[in-house]
């Protein structure tokens, strides 16, 4: 390390390490105050603290008693039992060690790994215990070939050989099984970057010949717009569906650490290029838009639920791009307003919903993540420029049938994401939001106005699926139910979208069915237009009853955060106060009932954890009725 860069990394920690705020003084701070005033940062500095606090949570889950069968393992009281995969905090806790010289972080890191090499199995994989998946030795053994070259030294001749002899039996058999045909594509990439850790240690040509031939299987599934697909069900034995967290938590960060241990160029070039769409879905209080995604019913607004985090992509390519620094502090700001004693929950909300400590698994992937992007970072020390959402424009995917839009007060995400998997409703993928219907909306100084969620909730994976009552979707959306069943916009995936700007304002139209889960058409075809100002958002709908005459609903689901107050001001408005600020939402059409907060109780999730209090407007249609145009506006006052 040069001089200078020592004199920055001590100007950074003395003067410019940031104030921990509240989420919600997080977002009354706009990122153009905030990055302004911050000219230089680490991403280190902020990583390693979240590290740090972390670790110190995982700590207090540790089994030390030496005469437990699960001694060093992580025992995790939401679910009772010891994941296999908690194991993987060796890693975390081994570099806290190496950082900072805390020798209980050494013994627990050995201990950790001593545990987990009791739980494999003999043909080297590990289970993800509760259940029997093992892809997850990826994840794994990684963490263990990270840890090995920290921890040799204080290895007893025992313990080395049964490391050794650990991580080859688990580098054998990821050589045997992993590919596209047995696992989703996240594995297949993490993998990637697993094998050339491994190959550090125990030099085998299998293991670099297999990386690469997956690396290029996965870079080869990166659509027209460099998102990658292959995290749904499968066609002729091949996987498609595009997830944005798994792809950026997941997924580049394991091909970017291939392409830098196998000097591999045109991998690294391909990452570099994918990376740079994946920015547009950083909003700009850090958080994460995998809202719209195939595997969104994981999504927690800093992330997914069980994949590991951003940051260690974002460091790998800090020296290309500062903005990736400026991306992986905010998103560690965010993360902060979703903890409490240093245990992540899933979402914003989720400690003022619930009394119970949730599952540590997005606590141990996220330490894992914090550590590898302090060992892995480039060009540590940087500016932290504005982000592309950080500025108004109009942003839309042609592959995703999605546009993303800013204005001075709104940044909005319209989904019309087009995947359909092969196995229709009885699969997690097909219970996204998608018909054109906004999955994500927040509004400068406030957060979080509208979200999204599944249409229907269901426990896809136990294991990572809490017992919740069922409850009513998050998702903004137009339905109807009738003796055939239930229909909405949401389950519409060949919604035709327009995006057009006049004046300053984006227009995004969108042209559907209401249909139900079996994409079946009800009868009522829709037009849905969003109309996004500097200080509102307005939507028209026109609905076209082409073969059923029936009365329709529009809900409008409002993130509901502590403190808020919502009022019904005359029979077509109603006002909606947060802190400073006051929004009111108006029918400028005279043809809906208003309903203020029916069934607001249901309205509360665990994925992502937040609720929200439902607006809704009853549509009555007549016999006579052709067609129906209702709007309505959210109007900052």
């Amino acid at each position: 390390m040069n001089k200078l860069k020592l004199i920055l990394l001590f100007v950074s920690f003395i003067f410019l390490t940031p104030k921990i705020f509240s989420y919600r003084d997080t977002c009354r701070i706009s990122s153009k105050e905030y990055y302004t005033a911050k000219r230089i940062d680490t991403l280190s500095l902020h990583a390693m603290r979240m590290l740090s606090e972390l670790n110190a949570s995982v700590m207090k889950h540790v089994n030390s008693d030496k005469d437990s069968p699960d001694y060093g393992g992580i025992y995790c009281p939401h679910c009772k039992l010891y994941h296999t995969r908690a194991a993987e905090t060796v890693y975390p806790f081994a570099y806290e060690y190496h950082k900072m010289g805390n020798k209980t972080y050494l013994r627990a890191a050995i201990n950790a790994g001593n545990w987990l090499i009791k739980q494999q199995e003999d043909n080297g994989a590990w289970l993800e215990t509760p259940e029997e998946w093992t892809g997850t030795t990826t994840d794994q053994v990684l963490m263990m070939a990270l840890a090995y070259p920290i921890l040799k030294s204080h290895l007893s001749k025992k313990e080395k050989d049964s490391w050794l002899h650990s991580i080859e039996k688990a580098g054998d058999y990821l050589v045997k099984v992993m590919s596209p045909q047995f696992a989703s594509i996240n594995y297949c990439a993490t993998t990637t970057a697993s094998l050339m850790a491994v190959n550090e240690i125990i030099n085998k040509q299998s293991y670099q010949n297999k990386a690469r031939e997956l690396a290029y299987q996965v870079v080869g599934k990166m659509d027209q717009d460099y998102f990658l697909t292959g995290e749904g069900g499968r066609v002729f034995g091949v996987k498609y569906g595009i997830d944005l967290g798994y792809n950026l938590e997941m997924s580049l960060w394991g091909l970017a650490l291939f392409a830098q241990l196998a000097k591999d160029d045109a991998v690294k070039q391909i990452v570099e290029k994918s990376l740079a769409q994946h920015l547009y879905f950083i909003y700009p209080d850090g958080s994460m838009d995998a809202s719209w995604g195939i595997r969104s019913n994981k999504w927690t607004c800093f992330g997914s639920g069980t994949s590991d985090g951003c940051q260690v992509l974002f460091s790998l390519f800090m020296d290309k791009n500062d903005q990736y620094r400026t991306a992986a502090i905010r998103n560690i700001q965010f993360l902060k307003t979703c903890m409490k004693n240093g245990i992540v929950g899933f979402g914003p909300l989720y400690y003022n919903m619930y009394d119970c400590q949730p599952c540590i698994y997005p606590t141990f992937t996220k330490a894992k993540n914090m550590a590898m992007a302090v060992a892995l970072a480039k060009a540590d020390v940087g500016k932290v420029p504005q982000l592309p959402l950080d500025k108004t424009g109009m942003h839309y995917f042609p592959t995703l049938n999605l546009t993303v839009s800013r204005t001075a007060q709104w940044c909005v995400t319209i989904s019309g994401y087009t995947y359909k998997d092969p196995a229709g409703d009885r699969t997690k993928y097909m219970h996204r939001p998608s018909g054109g219907t906004i999955t994500n909306l927040w509004l400068n100084g406030h957060g979080y106005f509208q979200a999204s969620s599944q249409t229907i909730y269901k426990r896809w994976e136990p294991m990572s699926f809490p017992e919740i009552p069922t409850p009513l979707p998050l998702t903004p959306r137009i339905e109807f139910s009738s003796d055939l069943d239930y229909f909405t916009n949401l389950y519409e995936f060949d919604a035709i979208m327009t995006n057009n700007k006049k004046n300053g304002t984006y227009i995004v139209t969108s042209f559907g069915e209401l249909k139900n889960s079996k994409q079946q058409e009800g009868g009522i075809a829709y037009r849905l237009k969003h109309i996004i100002s500097d200080n509102s958002v307005c939507k028209e709908i026109e609905l076209i009853y082409h073969d059923t005459k029936s009365s329709v609903r529009i809900i409008e689901p409002i993130i509901y955060y502590p403190g808020m107050e919502f009022k019904q001001i005359d029979p077509k408005t109603v006002h909606i106060k947060m802190n400073n600020k006051m929004i009111e939402m108006k029918i400028i059409s005279n043809n809906a009932d208003l309903e203020l907060g029916t069934d607001k109780e249901k309205y509360k999730w665990s994925y992502p954890a937040l609720k929200a209090f439902p607006i809704i407007l009853n549509i009555v249609c007549k016999k006579k009725d052709l067609r129906r145009t209702i709007q309505f506006c959210y109007k900052l006052i």
